[in-house]
């Protein structure tokens, strides 16, 4: 009862103090979306990305190289650099080393702070659904079932460690008198999201 009330209080305060507007149009023009893994930030940018029609560049695309090599770290930034330089864009990922460079230049912030549970079950059903359609990632790269349930760099433990400690981190940074003039929304629920996208889609550019 207490989740569902907490749950009808933020919608009617999203409702209220989160319109989208022409000013939160204009805030619109480089947005970074953050969250914990497999909480959706790649499909919410990418779909941000077509409606405000502009870039979307995803981290992952840029850090992962065949067989699943990390890129060197100077070489990822200059990348990230020189992809956030763009005027308009839509970004997406975690990546602490690059905050400094998304974030200064964003003009939003998007956080999709989604309950553990959810989270979860997404990263199980994506992960299952990846292994069995043999799904091609970043630079060719696949997921497989040794990959998923038998190694230290599976994501579900990734997810299991990392969930909380990402959570506590993101309600500290995305304070107000921390982030300076920068348009921040906070989405508890895919529906949140779903309706904020809805009403970019009608919103007069």
């Amino acid at each position: 009862m207490r989740l569902r009330f907490t749950a009808k209080l933020f919608e009617a305060f999203f409702n209220r103090y989160f319109p989208v507007n022409d000013e939160t149009i204009q805030n619109l023009r480089r947005v970074a979306v953050v969250g914990t893994s497999c909480s959706g930030k790649t499909t919410f940018a990418n779909n941000l990305a077509q409606l405000l029609k502009v870039a979307h560049i995803e981290l992952d695309t840029i850090y992962w190289l065949p067989d699943w090599v990390e890129r060197p770290k100077d070489q990822f930034l200059d990348l990230v650099e020189k992809a956030a330089a763009g005027d308009d864009w839509v970004f997406d990922g975690n990546y602490t080393p690059t905050r400094e460079i998304v974030w200064g230049r964003a003009t939003t912030i998007i956080w999709l702070n989604y309950s553990f549970p959810l989270t979860f079950y997404r990263t199980l059903y994506r992960t299952a659904s990846r292994i069995l359609s043999g799904e091609v990632l970043w630079s060719g790269n696949r997921e497989t079932f040794g990959m998923t349930f038998m190694s230290r760099d599976s994501i579900l433990l990734w997810v299991l460690t990392t969930y909380h400690e990402r959570r506590r981190r993101y309600s500290k940074l995305l304070q107000k008198d921390k982030i300076g003039e920068k348009e921040i929304f906070i989405f508890r629920h895919p529906k949140q999201a779903e309706k904020f996208l809805r009403q970019v889609e009608h919103a007069k550019f």
